[in-house]
């Protein structure tokens, strides 16, 4: 059975979240809430709940402000935020998980699924570290990614990544350190989240840096040669915009 708690500064988002839990969670044996920040660490260290609801803006501060002053994390974080996209894309990056005010109900099945799973979550100060970068703004050299294999959790800066290549509903990812990473996510996610920092499709199957260009071969079909020397195959109606871009660089 499972301790719950709710961070969150509203009470209707607070009781709406309680109904869904008591209604859709019989794993919870357990739930307390709380109304900011320091409420929060109090609950946390006398509660000790397993997983923690906890919202991003607060009265008395912000979730990763709470994050930030407690020792430990012995319990698996959900975050509660409003639709903003640029907060939405922060969380993608740290692989954080994050529901949507207000909470759907199959959204917090599945984020739940996915806590009782994972309860022991030795990379999460790693990951809220991200987080904060990516709510900040940071150079592209300092910006960092968080991808997550069925074994391990890497923690990769963007501007290190060569290219994407999708292998059926599989991601590899392929970095200036030789790592070829498989994640189990689309091609189509990431393309969202790295074209604002240079990266582009090149073909249906190739999303690439277009930093670790070296060359565009000609003279079979069209190629782009990338950092490691791996050749990208380029389509037919991203061949002139490619040419474009690769004149600028």
């Amino acid at each position: 059975m499972m301790k719950v708690l709710i961070i969150d500064n509203e009470a209707p988002i607070r009781a709406g979240l309680r109904l869904q839990l008591e209604t859709f969670f019989p794993e919870m044996d357990a739930l307390q809430e709380a109304t900011g920040v320091s409420t929060g660490i109090i609950s946390i260290e006398s509660f000790q709940p397993d997983i923690v609801f906890l919202d991003v803006e607060m009265d008395d501060g912000t979730g990763i402000d709470l994050m930030r002053k407690i020792g430990s994390y012995n319990f698996q974080l959900i975050f509660i935020t409003a639709h903003n996209k640029y907060a939405v894309d922060a969380f993608k990056f740290s692989a954080i998980d994050f529901l949507l005010k207000p909470i759907d109900t199959d959204d917090l099945l599945t984020s739940l699924e996915k806590a009782t799973s994972n309860l022991k979550n030795k990379n999460l100060k790693e990951q809220i570290q991200v987080l904060n970068e990516s709510m900040n703004a940071i150079s592209l050299e300092q910006k960092k990614i968080v991808l997550k294999d069925k074994d391990s959790i890497y923690f990769v800066k963007v501007n290190e990544i060569i290219r994407c290549h999708a292998e059926g509903p599989y991601t590899e990812f392929y970095t200036t350190k030789g790592q070829k990473i498989t994640i189990s996510k689309n091609l189509k996610e990431y393309e969202e989240m790295l074209e604002p920092f240079g990266f582009i499709r090149a073909h249906h199957s190739h999303l690439i840096n277009i930093r670790k260009i070296i060359r565009f071969d000609k003279t079979d079909g069209c190629n782009l040669i990338m950092e490691n020397n791996d050749e990208v195959p380029v389509s037919q109606r991203k061949k002139e915009h490619l040419m474009e871009i690769i004149a600028q660089l």
